[in-house]
């Protein structure tokens, strides 16, 4: 017990490295939230420069009153909100703008007021009543300001918040793109201009999350970090509270079980609970309860020469372990096979845009499969689709937004450091989610290229720095060979796509190319392997047999090859197989693409093609022989 010990302060202290924290906001008897959630208004800068609304500054007075503007939902993309076709591929500055009442309490009690922006695409800049207020590069990751002193300048005049937020892509961004100018008159109009990419899903844009304004006392819980580990049937909780706003205070922690009862508690702002007859984290299908979540209850007290301040927050804990060996992934010492997804937050109307029904909808179909996984391609999602994973016992593969990166003027130190940068943000955002099992820095980099290695050596060991805990990887399509980046994962995850990118309607050729990848990599690197894509596109209601590609049977047979080399590896080092993709999802224009990407196993409005019976039918197999599920088990599950 005093080794698991020592390890959790190990890997405790290396999970300390950053500064602040970005706790997500819960109301409880010392913290409200208010949403923002609705109808701003909106602008698009149409200047040739795009920078009119910083020249004319537009932050300045109400956004209607410099120039017309329209009612835009929040959170959404703006992308397929109207029918202007110059706004759905529109490249640059847009502006939003709402006007709040803040209750008087929050102001005259003296109590911080953050404003907090779930995730915008891609660079934003934030004003309050004029004022600039913070700003922030990329997308999919929060940010946040406190504007409560701000409000207390003029408590009668209204809250007015404005949101610049431009979707340029350069070298140096994630993900990577490039402004190409058309410069030929013959053919193209004055200052036309167009937004290369590298990644096949179309670049929505605009607020995609909830913008929020809560509160929190003077004296505030700022972060904290849980690391957990178990011996035999007692639960280890390492525990960290960090505290801003008071030179001392003093801190309660509470460990409760679901039915609220206390099972472990500290008056030390760190340190270790033990929790006995422990009721681990298990993934969905692995075990009778799984899921489950303990809450952890900090309260802060701390004074100052006036006031006295008392903060509570409550932190979900799952405790569970896992580790890598050359031929496993472990999950509480327990072999985890990865039967999954890959997805997309995407959607029509909404775009991006969160949205409660659709994210509902996903996990009642990702459990109607009978899928226990998914990996977050490829960006980070909503903190609110993590915490229905913590609560489902769905294990996610956390992705980085580094999608793209094929130029090599795109693994310079400018595009290394934001990408640590994201990495600071991203595990700092997701550190305590128990159904995070492992973090993935990138998706299909080019890297066979030379500063390739320095590039993913750098990378993965700050992300390690950051969090011993989990294994880190990223995704390739590289020969096995040249990878430069493969020698430091710690799994391997492989995508490809026989019989569809190329040796096209050869099924036949599917089950040899695939056990020569697997062999090739494996005996090359020696560490558990993961299909992490493969697939083939299918158009619903498309039907022909003999199979032909895009046809419903055509994706059938591709998913059946694979499957039966799966089943063969499965046994000796891969561990995992996630389809490419659950829905189909909407991208830019291309000859090889017919409204979006179609290799969904259900169409974007989530009805099943004939791919989601095979695959239902395969996972529920898969979930009855490795799992410890009754045998009476079936879909619905309780939630």
């Amino acid at each position: 017990m005093m080794l698991r010990v020592m390890w959790l302060f190990a890997a405790f202290d290396a999970a300390l490295l950053l500064d602040t924290g970005m706790l997500f906001p819960r109301e409880s008897s010392s913290r409200e939230v208010k949403a923002l959630n609705g109808l701003w208004a909106f602008r698009a800068d149409r200047s040739p420069s795009r920078n009119q609304g910083f020249a004319r500054a537009w932050y300045k007075s109400r956004l209607a009153e410099t120039g017309p503007v329209i009612d835009m939902p929040v959170p959404a993309s703006y992308n397929d909100i109207t029918q202007d076709p110059t706004l759905r591929d529109f490249i640059g500055w847009v502006w939003y703008e709402r006007e709040v009442t803040v209750p008087v309490r929050w102001i005259t009690d003296g109590q911080r007021v953050v404003l907090r922006v779930g995730s915008a695409h891609y660079y934003s800049v934030v004003w309050v009543n004029g004022v600039k207020v913070t700003e922030h590069e990329g997308g999919h990751l929060p940010f946040e300001a406190e504007i409560g002193t701000l409000l207390r300048e003029d408590p009668t005049m209204p809250c007015r918040i404005t949101i610049a937020v431009n979707n340029t892509l350069t070298l140096q961004t994630l993900p990577p793109g490039t402004i190409q100018y058309m410069n030929d008159r013959t053919r193209y109009p004055d200052g036309f201009f167009v937004q290369n990419i590298n990644f096949d899903f179309f670049n929505y844009a605009g607020i995609h999350r909830p913008v929020l304004l809560y509160t929190t006392p003077k004296a505030y819980v700022d972060d904290i970090t849980v690391v957990t580990d178990f011996l035999d049937n007692t639960g280890l909780v390492k525990y960290n509270v960090s505290v801003q706003g008071a030179s001392s205070a003093t801190v309660k922690v509470t460990l409760m079980d679901k039915g609220g009862h206390c099972v472990a508690s500290s008056t030390e702002p760190s340190g270790v609970l033990r929790v006995v007859d422990v009721s681990l984290w298990w993934p969905y299908l692995m075990h009778e309860s799984p899921g489950y979540l303990y809450s952890l209850e900090v309260r802060l007290m701390a004074a100052d020469e006036s006031s006295t301040y008392e903060d509570v927050y409550d932190l979900p804990v799952g405790i569970r372990t896992v580790n890598v060996t050359s031929t496993q992934f472990l999950i509480n010492n327990k072999p985890f096979y990865f039967h999954g997804v890959n997805k997309h937050e995407d959607a029509d109307i909404r775009g991006k845009g969160l949205d409660w029904p659709l994210v509902v909808k996903d996990f009642n179909l990702i459990k109607w499969l009978g899928a226990n996984s998914f990996r977050t391609s490829h960006y980070p999602y909503a903190e609110e689709i993590l915490q229905m994973c913590d609560r489902h016992g769905i294990v996610v593969i956390d992705e980085s937004p580094g999608v793209g990166i094929k130029d090599i003027r795109s693994f310079g130190n400018a595009s290394l450091t934001h990408h640590q940068a994201v990495m600071d943000e991203l595990v700092r955002r997701d550190k305590n989610h128990p159904s995070v099992v492992m973090w993935s820095v990138a998706n299909e980099p080019a890297s066979e290229m030379n500063p390739a290695e320095y590039y993913f050596k750098t990378l993965i060991t700050h992300t390690k720095a950051l969090d011993p805990t989990r294994p880190v990887t990223y995704v390739t399509c590289s020969n096995y060979a040249r990878d430069k980046g493969a020698p430091f994962v710690d799994v391997i995850c492989i995508n490809s796509y026989f019989s569809w990118y190329h040796d096209q309607g050869h099924l036949e050729v599917i089950p040899l190319q695939l056990n020569t990848q697997f062999e090739d990599w494996y005996g090359k690197y020696k560490k558990p392997i993961i299909q992490s894509e493969y697939g083939a596109d299918a158009v619903a209601g498309l039907h022909n047999d003999p199979p032909v590609m895009f046809t419903e049977e055509y994706q059938k047979e591709v998913l059946q090859n694979y499957h039966s080399v799966f089943d063969q590896k499965r046994k000796k080092y891969v561990i995992g197989e996630l389809i490419w993709n659950f829905a189909d999802f909407m991208t830019t224009q291309g000859i090889l693409r017919v409204v979006g990407n179609k290799k969904g196993i259900f169409t974007r409005q989530r009805q099943p093609k004939a791919a989601a019976f095979i695959l239902k039918e395969r996972y529920w197999r898969l979930a009855n022989e490795t799992g410890t599920i009754p045998l009476w088990t079936k879909y619905p599950c309780p939630l």
